[in-house]
């Protein structure tokens, strides 16, 4: 799995409209077909029931700049999109193919090359969050006034951290067309000690937390003997100073084993300001999940919630909570929003 980003700022009146009329309200492909090959329409029909699709599009760049990032995507690849000093969009590629006719059609031409956006993909699994550059400099140690300039695939690194802050897996994206990539290599020295150090927290944490033998859920609130409940990172580890990570502000979160520490890390579920609990509408679409959610989850508040804790709830909202595609008006909010999310 590669993962790119791709630059897409909103304050451009072009980019607001291909983004509004692709992303925001997806394509309806029948209406299309007289200009798609025949095999990109029935993998697409296959890919997506509805008969509609996200789509985005990569101009080739002046003298073909882009097509050497363009040739390594392939379906079940990441895409980060960012603007305005953000990464505001992330979604997993379904489908690639090029097309200049048809992005004629949906986008015309950029107005600064006289290209179009003729090497096309589709998304799936788009859900808005919102990333400060600040905030991605300082996790990823970039160079302090790096931006993304152009498409390009990120370091393989950053791209684990990042897709782990978003709840992004290899196994989700396995079913789709050609995402059989080689497996992982093996953990080396580096990845067996940071595991041994995630351990030696959450063995000393959790005794803080639960120094009996049993506890509650802070999410469904249920009690449960102690081999069935975790001390859950409320702000992601990876994204944590270490001073944050023994910080029992953020990691005073007891969640059981039994779905909630799942839910929360994936987010789909998320704690409000207050305690009340926020269900992902995401969760809709798989069945058992909202089965689950339906059970233990729904109109529950958290007791857990305090104000000390609220600026770490609040990076799990904007960063892991499960969200359709941003609005510009909600990305231009966020834009402006106090980052209390952010310590």
């Amino acid at each position: 799995m590669t993962i790119f980003a791709q630059p897409a700022s909103l304050k451009r009146p072009s980019v607001r409209a291909h983004y509004e009329e692709t992303i925001l309200q997806p394509v309806d492909l029948a209406s299309h077909t007289d200009l798609l090959d025949r095999p990109v329409t029935q993998t697409l029909a296959g890919l997506f029931p509805s008969g509609q699709a996200q789509i985005w599009g990569i101009t080739p760049g002046i003298d073909g700049a882009n097509l050497p990032q363009i040739r390594k995507m392939q379906p079940g690849d990441v895409v980060f999109f960012s603007g305005s000093g953000r990464l505001y969009l992330v979604g997993t590629v379904a489908l690639t193919w090029h097309n200049r006719a048809l992005a004629h059609r949906l986008w015309g031409v950029d107005d600064r090359t006289g290209q179009t956006w003729e090497y096309m993909y589709a998304l799936t699994g788009v859900r808005g969050i919102d990333f400060p550059m600040a905030e991605i400099r300082s996790l990823l140690r970039w160079n302090p006034r790096r931006n993304i300039q152009g498409f390009v695939a990120l370091r393989e690194a950053d791209g684990v951290i990042l897709t782990d802050l978003v709840g992004f897996e290899d196994s989700v994206h396995k079913g789709l067309p050609g995402s059989n990539r080689p497996a992982t290599p093996p953990y080396g020295p580096s990845d067996a000690a940071a595991d041994a150090q995630r351990r030696a927290e959450q063995g000393r944490l959790k005794k803080a937390l639960l120094p009996g033998t049993e506890g509650e859920c802070a999410l469904c609130g249920r009690t449960l003997p102690r081999a069935f409940l975790v001390a859950a990172h409320i702000k992601k580890r990876a994204a944590c100073s270490e001073e944050e990570r023994w910080d029992l502000n953020n990691i005073a979160m007891l969640a059981c084993l039994l779905g909630c520490d799942s839910l929360f890390e994936h987010g789909f579920v998320a704690v409000e300001e207050g305690g009340q609990l926020r269900i992902s509408p995401v969760a809709a679409s798989a069945p058992p999940v909202a089965k689950y959610i339906a059970e233990h989850l729904a109109d529950r508040s958290v007791a857990w919630w305090t104000t000390e804790r609220e600026p770490y709830y609040a990076w799990h909202r904007s960063h892991t909570f499960q969200l359709g595609a941003l609005t510009p008006e909600q990305v231009k909010r966020a834009e402006s929003a106090p980052r209390r999310g952010t310590l």
